[in-house]
């Protein structure tokens, strides 16, 4: 009897450990799941702003000859920003590849920054209808653009958070979750988006 009693107890801790580690995984799973998927949302919407950066530029370069320069430097900052963003999509939350894209999206932001200060300067491509639909399609993006991140940041926190507890932190090395890194923010002086009075 005393035997029976030691052979259930050691089955029912043997099981009780299978559900930890099964229950461990699979909330990791899902969490992981959760960040890409919010990933793919900021992805979506940076598509959006990436596809009307041109757009932008080809209107302003009808009013701005003398700034071929800066017009030049935001389509470079773009195509550095596609770039870095098709790394991200392959591993979002890799900290490489997400630090990667928080500087060339910041890059990008000083660009239009300052092609939105120079474009000031001209009353005629404050005045342009199309500049005008372009930018006011830019902000609202820019608007998705930040709460998708917010998502996403807070996707990989609840991810990491779960990572790194008791007994889960044991299941994830065993099955190698790594750790997701947020989308970092811009630099405080371009956190905002480039706004503009037409």
């Amino acid at each position: 009897m005393n035997f029976m009693g030691i052979l259930i107890f050691l089955i029912a801790l043997v099981a009780t450990v299978i559900l930890i580690i099964i229950s461990s995984y699979n909330d990791l799973v899902k969490l992981r799941n959760r960040y890409q998927n919010a990933f793919s949302q900021i992805d979506v919407q940076l598509q959006r702003r990436y596809d009307l950066i041109p757009n932008l530029v080809e209107t302003a370069k009808g009013y701005m000859k003398h700034e071929r320069e800066t017009l030049e430097a935001v389509i470079a900052a773009r195509n550095s920003a596609v770039n870095a963003s098709s790394r991200a999509v392959e591993n979002p939350g890799d900290p490489q590849a997400m630090q990667q894209l928080g500087n060339a999206e910041a890059s990008l932001t000083n660009a239009l920054s300052r092609l939105m200060v120079i474009s000031e300067s001209y009353p005629e491509l404050k005045a342009d209808r199309t500049m005008t639909q372009v930018m006011e399609e830019l902000s609202s993006t820019e608007n998705r653009v930040a709460f998708a991140r917010q998502a996403f940041n807070d996707a990989v926190t609840v991810y990491n958070t779960k990572k790194e507890s008791f007994p889960s932190n044991l299941v994830a090395g065993i099955f190698n979750f790594n750790i997701a890194q947020l989308l970092p923010e811009s630099a405080p002086e371009v956190k905002q988006a480039p706004r503009i009075s037409f």
